[in-house]
């Protein structure tokens, strides 16, 4: 999947009991610190977040 400029999206999950920032944490590893949030979820005890690297960033 990618975004409308072009950019590759990543998925990480992590665990519900768990805070939102555990994901953000592996985004920011991940791109060397700046992404943008395409998308958001809770499922079946998982938390699921899909973004994309920032332009400069690597992945």
């Amino acid at each position: 999947m990618f975004t409308p400029d072009g950019r590759a999206t990543v998925q990480v999950q992590c665990p519900e009991a768990g805070p939102w920032d555990t994901c953000l944490q592996n985004a920011r590893g991940i791109c060397d610190g700046n992404f943008d949030t395409i998308r958001q979820s809770v499922d079946d005890g998982t938390r699921t977040l899909l973004f994309a690297c920032r332009v400069g960033a690597a992945h």
